[in-house]
């Protein structure tokens, strides 16, 4: 099992839009990078643990456990010239861009940028790292453990 940090813009889909959706499960949309698009196709399989952070707004930080609950699969809106996501060069034989769907699990209580920097077990948190603007970056287990066991003890969720 490997565990990601995945970002979401609150406006485009957050933690409670997630949970209101069927299944609690929504398809991650919109990835335009191609690590973050390999991250998907390539590592990330079912029942991989999430961390949903909420980005560019105006507490950034995490928002929910998630899991991954889909393989891989064309991102539809590559194809859809009415997309902000439409890329002319992308073909349904050769698609360029992949998405999977998430699975929230649990709405938490925010975990803030700072508070994260506050520990040093996170440290080398990739989302903490100087120009690091991945939607979706690697988490260790030993930083999974940390933020799902300690920050988010039983009691201190979903405040």
């Amino acid at each position: 099992m490997q565990y990601w940090l995945m970002k979401s813009e609150p406006g485009d889909v957050s933690v409670d839009d997630a949970l209101a959706a069927p299944d609690s499960t929504v398809p991650w949309v919109g990835v335009r990078n191609y690590q973050a698009r390999n991250f998907m196709r390539d590592a990330m399989r079912i029942g991989d643990g999430v961390l949903f952070y909420h980005s560019s707004c105006a507490e950034p930080g995490i928002a929910g456990v998630a899991e991954v609950a889909s393989a891989a699969y064309p991102d539809d809106t590559q194809f859809d010239p009415g997309s902000a996501y439409f890329d002319a060069s992308a073909t349904q034989e050769k698609p360029r861009w992949m998405m999977v769907d998430i699975r929230v699990l649990e709405k938490t209580r925010l975990i803030t940028l700072a508070e994260l920097r506050s520990h040093p077990q996170l440290e080398e948190m990739l989302v903490l790292k100087r120009g690091n603007r991945l939607s979706i970056t690697p988490v260790t287990p030993e930083q999974w453990r940390f933020i799902t066991q300690t920050l988010l003890i039983s009691g201190a969720r979903n405040n």
